[in-house]
């Protein structure tokens, strides 16, 4: 039998401060990537893991996931069993101003759509 879980699960997050530039667009240079932050900024509201649309396995895309969380692009934390994701779009317009909103527009004119 498992012991209960006595702390709550946690993800590390880095300060946006001690991320560089080079780290943010090596991130957001993926399609895959682009597409978690297209479906996060068009869905409006956290979503979790699974609900995501890929065209990569499950293990993969949780690459992804960890990829654009160490960049800070992202932010991850756990309801019950299920990790959570939100954009940190406030915060990456103060430390780089203007990129993630760029970087949605320019999605967004790939796909024909309008997703700011």
């Amino acid at each position: 039998m498992a012991r209960p879980r006595t702390t709550p699960r946690t993800v590390d997050h880095p300060d946006l401060a001690q991320v560089d530039l080079q780290q943010v667009m090596e991130a957001l240079v993926d399609p895959v990537r682009r597409t978690v932050v297209s479906q996060l900024v068009c869905k409006g509201e956290d979503m979790s893991c699974g609900t995501f649309e890929a065209p990569v396995s499950v293990s993969t895309l949780t690459h992804h996931f960890n990829v654009l969380r160490e960049a800070g692009v992202i932010r991850q934390y756990y309801v019950g069993v299920t990790k959570m994701n939100t954009l940190r779009a406030d915060e990456m317009e103060e430390r780089f101003p203007g990129l993630l909103s760029a970087v949605i527009a320019a999605c967004a004119a790939e796909v024909g759509s309008d997703v700011e």
